[in-house]
């Protein structure tokens, strides 16, 4: 068998695993940013302990994580239960379930450089655009957001990577079902788990490292192009 032949198995892993990171950055991206913006611009009641919320995917194991997610989000959880029933969405043992877990965990990576970003924009710009009538909204869309950009490709670049790889949260929460929910990194874990399974461990390590270099050398291929668009960067 050649080495970098990829078995069925194997081209279904790499495309689900696409597939739960698109769908897991598409849904977490635009919350990170709003999460970010109020962290960065405003002081609130409670503004440690959100923050501290934010971050506890951080800091707790994966499986605790997972564990979580299945309590409240699994098929007699409160939320899993309320979403099934009343809009027929389920995410127990389910892609979207991976997904979920998926963004879950890459979410806090997502906020720290875009909050960091947010505070990087001087507030007296938003003012000025303010007192010329500019409307709130009208003025964080087309001054303090473009200004962000950077940052906000960074939190999508490493939520995007940390969601490829994700698997402690995922294999709790969805387990590891063969074209449903075996996604790349659940796929070398059962190839491990295989007596015979070493060169297909070997080739979904290849794979997984490849996709990643490719994904982060294309990202920073684009960021510094953007850098330069909004005038950031000038080398």
């Amino acid at each position: 068998m050649n080495f970098f032949h990829l078995q069925p198995a194997e081209w279904q892993a790499l495309a689900l695993t696409v597939k739960v990171a698109a769908a897991a950055l598409l849904v977490a991206l635009p919350l990170a940013v709003l999460v970010a913006y109020l962290l960065a611009r405003y002081r609130f009641p409670g503004h440690g302990i959100v923050n501290a919320l934010v971050h506890m995917p951080l800091v707790l194991p994966p499986v605790v994580t997972g564990y979580l997610l299945l309590l409240a989000f699994g098929r007699k959880g409160p939320v899993g239960a309320f979403l099934s029933e009343t809009f027929g969405i389920s995410f127990a043992f389910n892609w979207t379930g991976a997904a979920l877990a998926a963004g879950v965990m890459a979410f806090p990576l997502m906020v720290r450089p875009i909050r960091i970003s947010f505070e990087a924009v001087d507030p007296k710009l938003e003012a000025a655009a303010k007192s010329l009538g500019a409307h709130r909204v009208v003025a964080f869309l087309t001054i303090t957001l473009p200004l962000a950009v950077p940052g906000i490709l960074g939190g999508a670049i490493l939520g995007f990577a940390k969601a490829m790889g994700e698997f402690g949260a995922t294999i709790t929460f969805v387990s590891n079902i063969p074209g449903e929910t075996r996604t790349l990194a659940l796929a070398l874990y059962t190839a491990t788990q295989t007596p015979s399974g070493d060169l297909a461990a070997f080739r979904l390590t290849l794979i997984a490292a490849v996709v990643a270099f490719a994904a982060l050398i294309a990202s920073e291929v684009f960021a510094r192009r953007l850098r330069r668009r909004i005038g950031g960067d000038h080398d």
